[in-house]
């Protein structure tokens, strides 16, 4: 059986509230170490030193590591205070004597830590069936606000995807109006199937086991499942980066994406996915009731080939810490953003998994009835041969069975063809060398007779 999913942020709090409490014990010991050797052994106090060093760095790494976490389990007052001690810690002076402070404080923040049994129950159960339905289903006043700022081109009909659809209200509000063609890709059946009422086209499964045309869609938006989890083999998952990953390769170059996911989800690994594949970057919070629930943002570009230099990142992850300078969705312009003006055909789109409705769209833009029914006619049409018959070949092909009909000429008739065995005696005289007659030999001779029967309006005949 299967081990079971459990929740990744607190099995990860656990670890990261020993791994400070440690790294923290472990700065003071190598600066105690420092000043033993400092004035006796300089290469003993070097090495001490990056032995301190190394601990600081990373001990900040498993603080903002912890702020992430504590937000996703929504204990953000403690999540505040990690960022703020992640921010003194990085001033901190290696060589400062004031350690039995700053051990002080790293103890006390490390044991408000929730984990395990700490963490709030009611939170974890309801983060874990979010994790189970894998459904986020995006506020619909939010979505307006981003339709505002999206120009779709007149006279062209755009392709919108949505690589993890629900039950395709979003896509579709996207689309009303706006001549679109909308496709989504849903794990869940059940949401699928609804998906199938709004959208033109659905692929059932997951989105990573999907073929789909690359470089065919206008607009992609993508709001997936973001809390990261535990898989059978004890690995860890975020998916928000993998759909990212794998569906900007669907958008056309100039193409608009729209990705939706918490603002403390801006870690530099996403920022660097996003700075190196998007131009006009954008940064836009969910509306006050919306941004209190979920601290969501909608993170706007267009895609562009990736240069050979790196972009910078730098003003993207400063929103995970300050999150009030995101502008609200209500404040962007409108018409911000341009879809490309350019027609293009969505040559391939399969689902992972079987569905009737779906292989009936697929089939509508196959030609493989016209090939069938092209075959079908050649085969009942007349056919004639590429030469002349022999009388041998009309043999073999009346005794067949072949010639069997009516014959549509100036006399029409009915013809069948058969052939019959006939067998017959004959006597073969016997001499020796000498010339002497021996006698006489019977044999049966078998031969074939080819018969046609032919029925004319005089009557009927019979030829051998």
């Amino acid at each position: 059986m299967a081990a079971p999913e459990r929740y990744y942020a607190v099995e990860r709090l656990a670890e990261l509230r020993s791994s400070i409490l440690r790294q923290a014990k472990a700065m003071v010991m190598s600066r105690a170490r420092v000043e033993k050797y400092r004035q006796a052994d300089m290469v003993a106090a070097k090495d001490s030193y990056l032995e301190l060093k190394k601990a600081k760095e990373t001990l900040e790494k498993a603080i903002f590591d912890v702020q992430t976490l504590l937000m996703e389990v929504e204990e953000y007052e403690l999540a505040s205070l990690a960022g703020k001690l992640g921010r003194g810690l990085s001033g901190f002076n290696l060589m400062s004597a004031n350690y039995k402070s700053i051990y002080d404080v790293l103890q006390g923040f490390a044991s408000r830590i929730p984990a395990g049994d700490t963490v709030n129950a009611q939170i974890v159960g309801r983060l874990m069936n979010q994790i189970k339905l894998g459904y986020y289903p995006t506020d619909p006043d939010n979505i307006d606000l981003m339709l505002r700022g999206v120009a779709f081109p007149d006279g062209v009909t755009t392709n919108l995807l949505d690589p993890c659809c629900g039950c395709g209200k979003a896509l579709r509000q996207l689309a009303q109006g706006n001549n679109c063609y909308t496709y989504g890709v849903e794990l869940d059946e059940s949401r699928a199937e609804e998906a199938q009422t709004r959208l033109h086209r659905v692929g059932f499964g997951s989105f990573f086991h999907c073929t789909v045309s690359h470089e065919a869609f206008h607009l992609l938006f993508l709001n997936p499942p973001y809390l990261s989890v535990l898989n059978e083999n004890g690995g860890k998952s975020r998916h928000e980066k993998r759909f990212l990953i794998e569906s900007i390769r669907c958008l056309m170059v100039g193409g608009l994406m729209i990705y939706v996911i918490p603002y403390y989800r801006l870690t530099p690994d996403i920022c660097r996915v996003l700075a190196d594949n998007f131009n006009d970057l954008t940064v836009w919070r969910f509306t006050d009731a919306e941004f209190k629930r979920f601290r969501q943002v909608a993170v706007m570009g267009l895609r562009k080939r990736k240069a050979a230099a790196a972009a910078d990142t730098l003003w993207l992850e400063r929103f995970t810490v300050s999150p009030e300078k995101i502008p609200c969705l209500s404040e962007m312009p409108e018409n911000r953003y341009a879809l490309p003006a350019k027609p293009v055909e969505v040559s391939t789109f399969k689902g992972e998994i079987f569905n009737e409705r779906e292989l009936e769209q697929q089939l509508r833009h196959s030609d493989s009835f016209e090939q069938m029914m092209a075959r079908s006619e050649l085969e009942s049409g007349v056919k004639h041969p590429l030469l002349p018959l022999s009388i041998g070949q009309i043999g073999l092909i009346g005794g067949s069975g072949m010639i069997n009909g009516l014959i549509e000429c100036e006399h029409p008739h009915i013809i069948k063809g058969r052939i019959v065995k006939v067998v017959h005696t004959e006597s073969v005289e016997k001499f020796t060398a000498e010339g002497k007659h021996m006698g006489s030999e019977i044999r049966e001779v078998v031969t074939n007779k080819m018969i046609f029967n032919i029925l004319t309006p005089q009557g009927f005949k019979s030829l051998t």
